[in-house]
């Protein structure tokens, strides 16, 4: 019954237009690599929001948790959620409820879930599990979320707490077991439980046993993912030595250069944007500090943000000087692992 339930629930996120916004969008992006094509057709498919830009851990490689954030402190709050999604529930196939800082900060979290979840949009969110507990749990399964991403980045508190600096890896083991038991116990098929490993130098040997401590726990899925560094030929000593899970790698003058081909083109130009806590709209998760501010959903609606002209030109430089945006430079896209 939960395999029919969920069939369902998929089968509600199709629609026409949907289908035809991301016809319009795939056949604009293929046309824009070329060089005499600037046009974007459709509307925006996928969005992240952030829902707080604060964090109650000091990861050593996120701007949050390092306190490098420029950025006003806050959270989204509920009103503003509820305008976005009246102006874009139609359109959206996907709704990430994460970009800085750790989203159950925000008590509204599981309430904008459950909107979100109505409009038939896919919802997923990503947390370093610390401040779950059974009640909030219980209010995530009813929230109709459909995917939650764990941050486990080792098997061990020495290993994990490197990175993770000020967590506590039994609580997030405990809460994860917890929503394990919880998701069987009402026979549920979402939310769909996700482990989430960075690889850096001090973790990559507990790379199968993070696998198998996933199984282990019952959880759907693990997902081993390379890690973005800032300043990595500053910090050699973060980078795998495992080439298959790092981004970067040594060029001719014995220095890292990230492995992206820096191609100049970009998918997520064309069919997705981040927006901040306090209503900026920036091109994608790359601009941590919203450096590149294209609009401002207090003022405008996001239809007339994402084919204005400041989108316009942005999108032009990509396509023309993608090397010389400090945050394209350590970007997946084009990656070669």
């Amino acid at each position: 019954m939960k395999f029919f339930k969920a069939f369902v629930t998929i089968l509600k996120m199709f629609s026409l237009r949907k289908l035809w916004l991301w016809t319009l969008l795939k056949i604009s992006y293929e046309l824009s690599k070329f060089k005499w094509f600037n046009a974007r057709w459709g509307r925006y498919i996928a969005l992240s929001i952030e829902p707080v830009n604060v964090c109650n851990l000091s990861c050593i490689e996120c701007p949050t948790g390092t306190q490098n954030l420029s950025r006003a402190k806050g959270k989204f709050s509920l009103i503003a959620f509820e305008n976005l999604l009246h102006q874009k529930a139609k359109d959206l196939w996907y709704l990430n409820f994460y970009f800085q800082g750790e989203p159950f900060l925000n008590s509204d979290l599981p309430k904008m879930i459950q909107l979100a979840s109505k409009e038939n949009i896919f919802t997923s969110v990503s947390t370093n599990g610390m401040l779950l507990n059974s009640s909030i749990i219980k209010n995530i399964l009813d929230s109709g979320l459909h995917r939650i991403i764990f941050s486990v980045d080792g098997t061990s508190q020495e290993i994990y707490e490197k990175y993770r600096v000020g967590g506590e890896l039994n609580v997030v083991i405990s809460q994860i077991k917890e929503m394990v038991r919880q998701k069987k116990t009402f026979n549920q098929f979402f939310p769909i439980i996700q482990i989430q490993f960075l690889v850096f130098k001090h973790n990559q040997h507990q790379i199968d046993q993070i696998k198998k401590l996933g199984k282990t726990l019952g959880v759907d899925s693990v997902q081993i993912k390379s890690a973005q560094i800032y300043d990595y030929n500053q910090k050699e000593e973060l980078i795998p030595s495992i080439s298959k899970y790092s981004r970067y790698q040594k060029n001719q003058n014995g220095e890292w250069d990230i492995k992206s081909s820096l191609a100049r083109h970009c998918w997520r130009m064309w069919h997705s944007t981040v927006v901040t806590q306090d209503l900026d709209v920036i091109p994608c998760c790359y601009d941590k500090d919203a450096q590149f501010v294209l609009g401002n959903l207090k003022t405008n609606d996001l239809s007339q943000i994402e084919n204005n002209n400041l989108y316009s030109i942005f999108r032009h430089q990509i396509k023309t000087r993608r090397e010389q945006i400090d945050m394209c430079r350590n970007c997946t896209e084009g990656l070669k692992l």
